[in-house]
């Protein structure tokens, strides 16, 4: 069984949205999985973020999934650029500015440099890029713009907003899918 890496978002924690009801999920069925608590907002930079994924990141091998939500679908990103993995699934992404301030202040560094484009196809065979209708802060744009980066089409989940408890997220069945499908 494969180990899959869950990463929230900026304001999150590891016991947010879908992410425990995904866990379960997977662990129910043999994988291992783990969702490093990631520092946020205080000290919300990349750097801070690597030093707190890399007892994550050592485990990491090209047998892996990594997930991420918002700014940690963008910090998967970055990961990408260093680590292999079989899949990632990036919800409701982003690879520059949003535009608003609360938000772009915390995010700069994940963005500031640009990806790795090529680097990051080559670290992981398959993509997803999970984008929810009318989600009130990361325009599809962005997530068009990293789905075409990588290849492939956005997955669009009509009414999903930013795909978190807030917009009814509490479980994410088609992401679920798609990552057994993926690892099995």
């Amino acid at each position: 069984m494969a180990l899959v890496i869950l990463l929230h978002g900026a304001y999150g924690n590891p016991a947010e949205n879908w992410l425990p009801w995904l866990k379960a999920q997977l662990e129910r069925r043999g994988h291992e999985v783990l969702i490093p608590a990631m520092p946020t907002p205080e000290g919300q930079t990349l750097e801070a973020w690597r030093a707190a994924f890399a007892p994550v990141a050592a485990r990491m091998d090209a047998a892996c999934a990594i997930v991420g939500h918002s700014i940690g679908a963008t910090f998967a990103l970055r990961v990408l650029e260093e680590h292999q993995a079989r899949a990632a699934f990036l919800v409701s992404g982003f690879a520059s500015a949003l535009g608003d301030a609360r938000f772009d202040a915390i995010n700069r560094t994940f963005w500031e440099r640009p990806f790795a484009w090529e680097r990051v196809r080559a670290h992981c065979p398959s993509f997803h890029v999970l984008h929810g209708d009318g989600d009130p802060y990361v325009p599809i744009a962005q997530a068009e713009g990293i789905a075409h980066a990588l290849g492939v089409q956005v997955a669009v989940v009509p009414k999903g907003g930013h795909l978190n408890a807030a917009a009814g997220f509490t479980e994410f069945p088609l992401l679920r899918d798609l990552v057994l499908l993926d690892l099995a």
